[in-house]
């Protein structure tokens, strides 16, 4: 969804995570002025830069100052730029003074692989990765299911040491990620840190072919049909996919749902407001504030596809748009959250392009829940803990994801079960109100 006109994107969470197959990012397209054509000025692509941080920035951080900001404008536009590569240096170091990882300069080639991930063409070997606001290292979002570093592994929170030998102390995302890329077939090594422990990890790169969406129908105690559906990233097919397999679901006749947000580190905003609204039929899913206080609310329509009890599965790994769903769901009184605490990612950044090919990302607003929380850097805590070991981990295979042999499904199916005794205790099958539920009595044991 474009506007006719010169457009520019919208980051919400995980806006400025980079990945070596995809930027873990939640983005919507909103309208723009249209961008005046200028001449190709090094000196011109870095004033866009610093007028856009000016216009719209939101310092979270505390280290902008409009006053400093201008000044360093007056510097910047005294020195000479023999090429782009001067300006983009200027505008890295321009923008690093902000201490936000999220407000960032791409470069032409990063822009466009960025436009592209977005659409859910990967390449790579499938890490999400950001910077660490705390210890600046290089951190593990999570790996895309079925990519190279998944199946060598690597887990959520690991921190990358070095690649290919290389120390990134001090790296940013831009260039881990031009380290770890590379054509199908060739290979890089990893070094990664887990608990205090060096691990090294040989990964060979590959196409990486994304499908947003899993389902299936979980027979459950007492031949309960349970339909399971693991999201694994809110690309621009995941609502269309999404809709796809609820609609087939019902058509299976299931009773109830489990849906796997564990390591989903989001993607498009609209996505993630158009997979609440097939759940929800009405009730705020998310705000946007702006430094101006300005507030953008989105909410249901009253179009769901199924009002039948929910349960979520999240983790650590689940971020952004998986948080702005489960916060819309669980405040909403619409699902149980069960597992572990979420990433917490509360900031909004949009996408702006450069008049040369390029872009960057400015962080301009922040999200709440319905409820009005606050998530960033707290996260959202499930309603139902249900944790794995480390052997859980080590033992668990892709294929015994949403499966007996995943013990925080099995929480997740157990939630539901009680869901499902309450409402055939209190109501007739199959009119289940969403908002209606009693937490506290799904909650107790049977």
């Amino acid at each position: 969804m474009r506007s006719g006109r010169t457009g520019f994107m919208v980051l919400v969470g995980l806006g400025a995570c980079a990945t070596t197959a995809v930027l873990a990012r939640e983005i919507a397209l909103a309208p723009s002025t249209p961008m005046v054509a200028i001449a190709d000025s090094p000196k011109e692509v870095m004033d866009q830069a610093w007028q856009i941080v000016f216009r719209d920035y939101l310092d979270t951080t505390g280290k902008y100052d409009p006053e400093k900001w201008r000044l360093m404008r007056r510097d910047l536009l005294k020195r000479s730029y023999t090429g782009n590569k001067d300006a983009y240096e200027a505008i890295r170091s321009m923008l690093a003074t902000l201490d936000d990882p999220y407000t960032r300069f791409l470069d032409p080639r990063e822009f466009k692989e960025m436009q592209i991930d977005t659409s859910g063409e990967l390449s790579g070997v499938g890490i999400q990765l950001t910077v660490d606001k705390e210890t600046k290292e290089l951190v593990v979002i999570a790996p895309i299911e079925g990519s190279p570093a998944s199946r060598a592994g690597v887990q959520p929170r690991d921190v990358i040491v070095t690649i290919d030998g290389k120390s990134t102390k001090g790296m940013g995302t831009e260039d881990a990620v031009k380290l770890i890329r590379g054509k199908a077939g060739t290979s890089v090594k990893l070094t990664l840190r887990r608990k205090g422990q060096l691990l090294d990890v040989p990964l060979q790169r590959e196409l990486i072919e994304l499908h947003a969406v899993e389902h299936r129908v979980n027979v459950g105690p007492n031949g309960v049909k349970i339909g399971y559906l693991r999201l694994k990233q809110f690309n621009a097919n995941a609502s269309k996919d999404t809709q796809a397999a609820l609609k087939d679901l019902e058509q299976q006749g299931v009773q109830g749902y489990v849906l796997d947000l564990r390591s989903n580190p989001g993607g498009l905003l609209v996505a993630s407001v158009e997979i609440a609204r097939q759940w929800l039929n009405e009730g705020v899913i998310v705000s946007t504030k702006t430094r101006d206080g300005i507030q953008d609310i989105k909410r249901a329509n009253g179009h769901a596809i199924t009002n039948k009890p929910l349960v979520v599965l999240v983790n650590e790994g689940s971020a952004s748009a998986s948080e702005i769903l489960s916060g819309a769901l669980q405040d909403n009184k619409r699902a149980l959250l069960v597992g572990q605490k979420t990433f917490g990612k509360g900031l909004v950044q949009s996408v702006r392009p450069l008049s040369d090919g390029s872009g960057m990302t400015v962080t301009i607003a922040k999200y709440l829940t319905p409820s009005n929380r606050d998530i960033h850097k707290h996260g959202i805590a499930p309603d139902v803990s249900a944790k794995l070991t480390e052997d859980d981990a080590k033992n668990l295979k892709l294929e015994d994801l949403g499966t007996l042999k995943d013990p925080q499904y099995k929480s997740a199916e157990s939630a539901l079960m009680q869901q499902l005794r309450l409402v055939g205790s209190n109501v007739a099958p199959g009119s289940y109100k969403p908002g209606s539920s009693n937490v506290p009595a799904a909650l107790a044991k049977p």
